[in-house]
């Protein structure tokens, strides 16, 4: 499955809050904000079980190549239920505020204050997306 969005505004100190539902089974699924599907400035990366993790979410970017991983032990997602997530960010860092309200964060690595495309891949349903 994959829901794209393209020309929005997620600008510098705005919340986009997410509410969905992982599949029964669900290995794994993404969601994508930067400038277009190659240009990956948040790639945030629940994996169940899937490219040989565990429980675990996976950040990075995509700026002409995949940059470092960044491992986030926390995992507070469950098959087949449903979540909430909160993004926000400035030109040094992404806020990901993960269901049960821990924090994580990853480096804002192309120090950018906009960006206009977000997707999702995965065995994911989007429920709603609010950007404000």
């Amino acid at each position: 499955m994959v829901f794209t969005l393209k020309d929005m505004s997620f600008k510098a100190g705005m919340h986009m809050k997410i509410t969905a539902k992982t599949k029964p089974g669900c290995e794994a699924f993404s969601i994508n904000i930067g400038h277009d599907a190659d240009s990956i400035a948040l790639h945030f990366n629940p994996r169940f079980n899937a490219m040989g993790d565990s429980n675990v979410i996976v950040c990075n970017s995509n700026q002409g190549g995949w940059g470092a991983e960044h491992r986030e032990p926390c995992f507070p997602f469950q098959q087949g239920e449903e979540f909430k997530l909160d993004i926000n960010f400035n030109n040094d860092t992404f806020y990901i505020e993960l269901p049960g309200g821990t924090m994580m964060s990853f480096p804002n690595r192309f120090g950018d204050d906009v960006f206009k495309h977000m997707h999702v891949v995965g065995d994911v349903k989007i429920i709603s997306l609010k950007v404000k």
